[in-house]
C-alpha cells in the first residue's frame, strides 16, 4: 500500500512556485519528471536540459545510460511534439546529438508554423494574427532548448502496451483521476471502445489506489498490461499500478481546489504514455498546468432546510384576490394539503383576506419571523424584495418561484446580484435565510403538511390522504417531477423538491440534509448541472447517505453537446463531462439511471425493495408465455450491467417437477432457467413455483411474468366470468402479495397487457410488489439495482475501517 509521506509535497510546491515566479502556469517536461521523482511513484528516466545556445562537453552529452539518446523540444506552446519533428532518437554520440539539436531548433518552428497555418483554430493565443516568417520567428523565440532523455526501450510495441494516467481539475467535481489506453490515439480509443473499456475516471475524494485499480481492471489496457490476452505477457505488476494510482490520488487531494492550504491547484497533470521496460513504468511524455488556490466558497446555513420543509408559519407574496394566478394556485394547494389557514399570511396591500387567509400590507408589517416565505411575483421585482427580506430578517427560508434569473445570458447579471446579496448575509451572524430557486416549481412536503406547486388540482389530482413512501425526489426540473407524478402516482414520495437554478441551496445541500433524515430511506435526484464544486459535495453526501443505509437513485441530463446546451439554457448551470459525473456518482454509491424510464423503474424498485436483502446477481426468470421467457434470457447483459441466470437446486427442480406432474404439464415444460410454464399454468402453479424459488439458496432474485391474458389466470377487476376475478382468494395477485410480504428476496412481477390489467398492477403496487409492463425492463432494472446495492454494501463495510 502507498505510504503518504513518500510524496514530497514541499518539493512539488517549490516547482510550482519557481514556475509561478517566472510567470508560467505550466511545467516544462523535465520539471514534470522532477515532479514524478518527488511523487513516491516510479522514478522517471534520467534527463539533461540542453538550453538554447548553451555549450556542452562530450562527457556531458554522453553521461546518460544507454547507447541511444531521446531528444525532445522544450517549448511553452508546443504540446504535441512528435507531429512537428520535436522528438528524435539518435545514437548517443556527441556529433549526432549536436547535429540533431541544431536541426530541431530550425525545423520545429517551421513545421509548427506550417501546422498552425493549416489549422489556425489549434494555434496558441499568443500566435494569433502571425503568419509566414513572423510566425516562425515567434515560435523560435519561445524555444527554451532541447531535453535529452535516457532511452529506455519498451518491452513491447504492440497495441495496448502504453498507459495514460492523469489528474484533471473539473468545475463540478474538483480533481479527478483517469487512466487507460495511452499513446497518440487515446482520444480515439475513448470514443470508439465501449464505456469503461478504454478510459476510467473517478474523483480523487471517492477512491484510493486500490479501489481505483479495481475500476481499471475492467479496461482493455489492464488486460493487455497484465498479459491476459492471447500472445501477451505481463509487463507490470498490480502493486506498481496501485502505487502509481495512489501517488496521483494523493497529489490530486493535496493540490486540490478544496485544499486552501496547499497554495497551488493542479489543473492538469498527464503522463501519456507510460511505457514499460523490465517491469519499470517509464514516462515518455508529461505535461502539467497549475494555478493558485482561490477563495474558500461561502458556506450556507443548511440547517434551515428543516424550516423550509417543516414550516410552522408560511408567508406568500404574489397572490391575486381576483384571478387564479400562480400565487393564488399556490395558496389553494397549500390549504388543500391541510395546512392551517391561521398559520398562513399573505403579503398584499389593500386587502384584508383572501380565501380566509389574513393579509398584511408589507413585509415590515409581519408580527413574527416566517419559517417559509414563498415569492411568486414578477422576476424584475425579486432583487429588491430579496434585499428587503434580508434587511428585515423576515424569514428563515425563501422559495423563489419566478424564472428570468440566470436561465438566459440577459438575466445572468440579475442573478449574480441576488447571489452576491445572499452570500454576503450568509457570512454574518446566523447566516440569514436560505433560498431555494429561482425558477422553482415549489415543494411538496407531506411530513411538513404543505404543497406549493403552482399546478392546479384539476390538472394534477392528488390523493392527499394516501400513505406516502419514505422517499424524497429532488429535481432541478419542476416539469420532470410533474410528469413523473402524473404518470406514476404510485411513487408518491414524502418530499418532492424543485431546485430550479440553485441560486443558493444546491443539490449537494439537499442530499446532505436527507442523508440524516428519519423520514427518508430513498433519495432520488434528477440533475441538469452542478454549481462549482457542488458535484463533489453531492458525491460526499451520497457516500454518507449510503453509509447510513439509504439508497440514492440518480439521473444526469446533458450527456451530449446538444443536451449540455439545452440544460445550460434551462438551469443556468453548465452541464459537465457526463463520463466523469457518472463515474464519480457511481463511486459514491448511487444507482445511476441511463434513461427517464430507467430512473422511474429504479426509483420504484428502491422504494419497494429497500427492506429486502440483495445477496447476489443470480436471477430466476419465470413466465407462462414463451416469448417472455426468451425475452428475459436475452436481457441479462448490456454495456452497463450483467446478471446471470441461476442454476436451480436439485430440491427446487424436484418440487417443480412434482407440480408439473400433478397438473399434467410435465410433457410440455422443460425445467430450466428461464422457466416457461406455458399458458396452461394456473395462478396456483405460478405462485407455487415462485415460492419454491424464493426458498432456493441458488436464487437471489425473481422476475415472474403473470401472463394476464391467459384463460387460466385471475387477472381482471370486473370480469363477466368470475373465474377471471382478481378478488378471488386464489388469484395470482393475492397469492403473490403474500409471498412478497413474507420473503426477504426481491420478487418482481411482469403484467404485459393493456389497460384492462391496470387494476391488477395497482393492487400489486399498493401492496409492495414491484410491477413492470414488459419483461426486459424488469430484468434490466433488477440487474442495475442489484449491482448498485452490492456496491453499496461494500461501501458500508468500509465504515468500520475509516
Amino acid at each position: 500500500m502507498f505510504i503518504e509521506n513518500e510524496i514530497s509535497f514541499e518539493a512539488i510546491s517549490t516547482l510550482f512556485s519557481n514556475a509561478d515566479n517566472e510567470g508560467r502556469d505550466f511545467l516544462y517536461e523535465y520539471e514534470v519528471y522532477n515532479l514524478l521523482a518527488n511523487s513516491g511513484a516510479e522514478t522517471p528516466p534520467a534527463s539533461i536540459l540542453l538550453p538554447r545556445g548553451a555549450r556542452f562537453s562530450d562527457e556531458e552529452l554522453t553521461s546518460l545510460p544507454g547507447d541511444k539518446a531521446v531528444l525532445k523540444i522544450v517549448s511553452p506552446t508546443i504540446i504535441h511534439k512528435t507531429e512537428v519533428g520535436g522528438v528524435r532518437i539518435v545514437k548517443k554520440e556527441p556529433a549526432k546529438i549536436r547535429s540533431a539539436v541544431r536541426a530541431m531548433m530550425y525545423e520545429v518552428p517551421e513545421n509548427y508554423a506550417a501546422y498552425i497555418e493549416r489549422n489556425p483554430e489549434h494555434g496558441p493565443e499568443e500566435y494569433k494574427g502571425l503568419y509566414g516568417e513572423a510566425l516562425v520567428k515567434a515560435i523560435s523565440r519561445d524555444l527554451r532548448g532541447v531535453l535529452q532523455v535516457q532511452f529506455m526501450p519498451p518491452d513491447s510495441d504492440s497495441f495496448g502496451n502504453e498507459l495514460i494516467v492523469g489528474l484533471r481539475r473539473t468545475r463540478e467535481f474538483g480533481t479527478v483521476i483517469s487512466a487507460g489506453l495511452g499513446g497518440t490515439d487515446t482520444e480515439l480509443y475513448a470514443e470508439r471502445f465501449r464505456k469503461g473499456q478504454a478510459i476510467v475516471a473517478a474523483s480523487v475524494d471517492m477512491v484510493d489506489g486500490h479501489s481505483f485499480f479495481q475500476l481499471f481492471r475492467n479496461t482493455i489496457s489492464y488486460k493487455k498490461l497484465a498479459g491476459l490476452t492471447r500472445g501477451q505477457r505481463r509487463i507490470v505488476t498490480d502493486e506498481q499500478l496501485i502505487e502509481c494510482f495512489d501517488s496521483f490520488i494523493e497529489m490530486g487531494k493535496y493540490f486540490s481546489p478544496t485544499n486552501k492550504d496547499s497554495g497551488f491547484v493542479i489543473d492538469e497533470l498527464e503522463i501519456n504514455p507510460f511505457a514499460f521496460t523490465e517491469y519499470l513504468m517509464v514516462p515518455l511524455d508529461g505535461m502539467c498546468r497549475f494555478s493558485r488556490t482561490g477563495q474558500k466558497p461561502q458556506g450556507r446555513p443548511v440547517n434551515k432546510i428543516h424550516n423550509l420543509l417543516h414550516p410552522k408559519k408560511i408567508g406568500i407574496i404574489g397572490v391575486s384576490s381576483t384571478r387564479r394566478n400562480f400565487g393564488r394556485i399556490i395558496l389553494d394547494n397549500v390549504l388543500a394539503a391541510g395546512y392551517a389557514q391561521e398559520d398562513v399570511v399573505i403579503i398584499r396591500d389593500g386587502c384584508e383576506e383572501v380565501d380566509g387567509v389574513r393579509c398584511v400590507p408589507s413585509l415590515d408589517a409581519l408580527e413574527e419571523q416566517l419559517d417559509l416565505f414563498v415569492v411568486a411575483i414578477a422576476a424584475q421585482h425579486v432583487p429588491d424584495l430579496v434585499d428587503q427580506i434580508i434587511e428585515l430578517d423576515a424569514a428563515k427560508s425563501v422559495m423563489l418561484i419566478p424564472g428570468g434569473m440566470g436561465e438566459t445570458e440577459e438575466s445572468k447579471e440579475r442573478a449574480e446580484q441576488i447571489i452576491t446579496r445572499i452570500n454576503k448575509k450568509h457570512s454574518e451572524d446566523d447566516g440569514g435565510p436560505v433560498f431555494i430557486g429561482a425558477n422553482c416549481m415549489g415543494v411538496i412536503s407531506r411530513p411538513g403538511g404543505y404543497d406549493t406547486w403552482f399546478i392546479p388540482e384539476e390538472k394534477l389530482p392528488k390523493d392527499r390522504n394516501s400513505k406516502y413512501q419514505r422517499s424524497a425526489l429532488i429535481s432541478q426540473s419542476g416539469a420532470f417531477m410533474v410528469f413523473r407524478t402524473s404518470q406514476c402516482p404510485e411513487l408518491d414520495p414524502a418530499y418532492m423538491i424543485s431546485m430550479g437554478n440553485q441560486t443558493d441551496l444546491t443539490l449537494g445541500d439537499m442530499v446532505h440534509y436527507f442523508k440524516d433524515s428519519p423520514e427518508v430511506d430513498v433519495i432520488a435526484v434528477y440533475a441538469e448541472g452542478f454549481n462549482d464544486l457542488d458535484g463533489l459535495e453531492f458525491c460526499r453526501a451520497v457516500r454518507q447517505a449510503v453509509m447510513n443505509g439509504k439508497e440514492v437513485v440518480f439521473y444526469k441530463a446533458g450527456r451530449t453537446p446538444e443536451g449540455k446546451t439545452a440544460t445550460s439554457g434551462h438551469t443556468a448551470s453548465l452541464a459537465g463531462d457526463y463520463m466523469v459525473c457518472e463515474s464519480c456518482v457511481q463511486q459514491a454509491g448511487a444507482i445511476v439511471a441511463r434513461t427517464f424510464q430507467e430512473f422511474q423503474d429504479l426509483f420504484m424498485l428502491a422504494e419497494k425493495l429497500n427492506g429486502k436483502k440483495i445477496c447476489g446477481d443470480r436471477l430466476a426468470a419465470v413466465s407462462g408465455a414463451g416469448f417472455e421467457a426468451v425475452g428475459m434470457a436475452d436481457s441479462i447483459q448490456s454495456d452497463d450491467y450483467d446478471i446471470e441466470l441461476a442454476k436451480f437446486s436439485i430440491d427446487s427442480q424436484e418440487q417443480i417437477n412434482e407440480i408439473l406432474e400433478n397438473n399434467k404439464l410435465k410433457s410440455l415444460v422443460t425445467i430450466q432457467n428461464p422457466l416457461d410454464l406455458t399458458p396452461g399454468s394456473t395462478d396456483r402453479i405460478h405462485s407455487s413455483v415462485a415460492e419454491i424459488l424464493v426458498n432456493d439458496p441458488t436464487v437471489d432474485s425473481i422476475v415472474i411474468g403473470l401472463d394476464p391474458l391467459s384463460p387460466s389466470m385471475h387477472t381482471l377487476a370486473e370480469p363477466t366470468i368470475p373465474a377471471f376475478s382478481i378478488e378471488d382468494e386464489n388469484a395470482i395477485g393475492n397469492l403473490l402479495i403474500k409471498i412478497v410480504q413474507n420473503s426477504d428476496k426481491p420478487v418482481l412481477a411482469v403484467v404485459d397487457g393493456g389497460r384492462l390489467y391496470d387494476p391488477l398492477r395497482d393492487k400489486l403496487l399498493a401492496n409492495g410488489v414491484p410491477v413492470f409492463p414488459v419483461c426486459d425492463r424488469a430484468v434490466a432494472a433488477i440487474a442495475l439495482y442489484s449491482k448498485a446495492r452490492m456496491k453499496a454494501e461494500v461501501i458500508q463495510l468500509t465504515r468500520g475501517c475509516d
